[in-house]
């Protein structure tokens, strides 16, 4: 059984508790000119990490607090993340977002969505007339290229005997993911952890983890129970 004394869950936030990247959509849709899709298909190459990434393609937005404020008021997130939050306070698990987005979206997002409360690790955003300025307090020498290092929040929590699940869909996941023990994937995450041939379950929504938490948790733990013993 997961309980507070065994288990540590983390999720990713833009494409897993919300339904589309609200990051990718904000910088798309007040962005005033095409640069950021050059930064875009740099990182996506590997060519510059994402704190240079989202550096560059903040430079080319321009909307001001308030607007963005509205903005964001708009946007729900995955009905089943209530869910997964009643079952896991049921078990005394205290969940934690690890985002590359920024705070003030995603607390904002979770606000509006009647959540409060949850540790959340971002990136940190400051507003200066209509431009964004980003900052990134959880940088690490041993990932350069990372704005936000989730594997360091993951090492940070990690106890003995302690199950580590993560919850993500994307590249900047991969780390963050091969730091757990038990993983929950999908999009451009799920095809990394195939063509490694590394084990994770797949996922569509939060629907998926939320049954699979409730009806196969002692599955989790038999499971890491015996990579435990083959390490």
């Amino acid at each position: 059984m997961l309980s507070d004394g065994n288990c540590n869950i983390y999720f990713d936030f833009d494409n897993t508790i919300t339904p589309f990247d609200v990051l990718d959509d904000i910088i798309e849709r007040f962005a005033v000119n095409d640069d950021w899709k050059a930064m875009e298909k740099k990182w996506a190459s590997g060519k510059i990490g994402a704190k240079e990434c989202l550096e560059g393609q903040l430079r080319c937005v321009r909307v001001s607090k308030p607007k963005l404020s509205g903005y964001l008021s708009g946007i729900k997130v995955d009905p089943y993340f209530h869910r997964i939050l009643d079952a896991l306070g049921e078990r005394d698990i205290a969940p934690v977002i690890l985002s590359d987005n920024f705070h003030f979206i995603v607390d904002s997002i979770l606000k509006n969505n009647g959540i409060k409360k949850l540790k959340i690790y971002s990136n940190e955003l400051k507003f200066k007339k209509d431009q964004l300025i980003p900052s990134f307090p959880h940088q690490h020498k041993s990932y350069p290229g990372s704005g936000n290092c989730k594997p360091m929040h993951i090492l940070k929590y990690s106890r003995k005997n302690c199950i580590n699940i993560y919850v993500g869909d994307g590249r900047s996941d991969i780390d963050a993911a091969e730091t757990s023990d038990f993983v929950f994937a999908k999009d451009s995450l799920l095809k990394h952890f195939r063509s490694k041939k590394k084990k994770c379950v797949p996922f569509n929504d939060l629907g998926d983890v939320y049954r699979y938490l409730n009806t196969k948790e002692d599955l989790i733990c038999q499971e890491n129970q015996l990579c435990r013993k083959r390490t």
